[in-house]
């Protein structure tokens, strides 16, 4: 299976009396980098949340967003700030006495103050926290691999494309050198009769001229290992684990016999399909960055 290495993901559920979220995004980079924004109540599952994407993807940028918020009064606790409550009383009892005033005074009335009573999140059960965002976490991670597969199959699709591409190029640069040391020999020859004129031409030395061109200009280990490399980069794209950076590495070398086909041949319509096979693997070499 291809897959690309941007790709999002997000999921959601209320459990326990507490809606969860979690967001997967990920875009291109060499390597696996993982960072996270979790609330402060969470941060004990950095660790386990990044061990879980890990599991599922070993190249790319990920950001993982995490979001808890509770939606019963199970996870809240009510505290009263005794010494607040008991100024307040003791003040209103003193301001009762000096004003000669009846000192009416509730526990309704206390409670009103600011800050007497306070809510605080009840402490939360790590194990059953954990398995709630682990679930959640789950079906984030299933939606964000499904995504970077649908961009993988696009990818696969336009590699293999300019793969035949490749191959009808070589194919095309083999015919054109098949004859291209006989138009050498043929002209080579009309060029001596022209400079001769009538004297005799050495024809030992005009087929040991063929020979070095021919030795110079051959081409063929170079196209035997462009169609060796397009056969394996078809059987990587085939395998089932993280194929990046093998792409990369095979791309460099169809770029090296490339060159080295252009280096070698000076003739016109040998150049211009290099330049076109060049221009393939320019295109597939931008297209594997994306691959994990």
């Amino acid at each position: 299976m291809v897959l690309s290495m941007t790709g999002y993901g997000r999921a959601g559920a209320l459990l326990h009396g507490r809606d969860i979220k979690v967001e997967l995004r990920s875009v291109n980079a060499r390597f696996f980098e993982y960072s996270s924004r979790l609330p402060r109540s969470c941060m004990f599952l950095e660790d386990k949340l990044k061990q879980l994407v890990a599991s599922r993807v070993s190249r790319g940028k990920v950001e993982l967003t995490l979001t808890v918020q509770a939606v019963t009064a199970a996870d809240t606790v009510v505290t009263v700030n005794w010494p607040l409550a008991q100024g307040y009383r003791a003040a209103l009892n003193a301001l009762a006495e000096r004003m000669d005033l009846k000192n009416d005074m509730t526990a309704g009335m206390l409670a009103r103050f600011p800050d007497v009573l306070a809510q605080t999140a009840a402490p939360a059960d790590e194990t059953e926290l954990w398995q709630d965002v682990q679930s959640v976490a789950q079906q984030a991670l299933d939606a964000f691999v499904a995504m970077r597969a649908r961009e993988g199959d696009k990818l696969k699709a336009d590699v293999s494309g300019r793969l035949n591409a490749i191959e009808k190029l070589v194919g095309e640069i083999e015919k054109d050198s098949a004859g291209r040391v006989r138009a050498y020999t043929e002209k080579l020859y009309a060029r001596l009769q022209e400079l001769l004129g009538d004297r005799s031409i050495d024809e030992s030395r005009l087929i040991t001229e063929a020979a070095i061109f021919a030795d110079k200009t051959a081409i063929d280990e170079e196209t035997v290992r462009l169609h060796s490399h397009v056969a394996q980069y078809r059987d990587i794209l085939e395998m089932a684990e993280p194929i990046g950076r093998k792409l990369d590495f095979l791309t460099q070398e169809l770029n090296r016999e490339s060159n080295t086909i252009g280096s070698k041949c000076q003739d016109v319509a040998i150049t211009r399909l290099v330049v076109e096979l060049k221009s393939e693997i320019e295109k597939i070499r931008e297209q594997i960055q994306n691959i994990e």
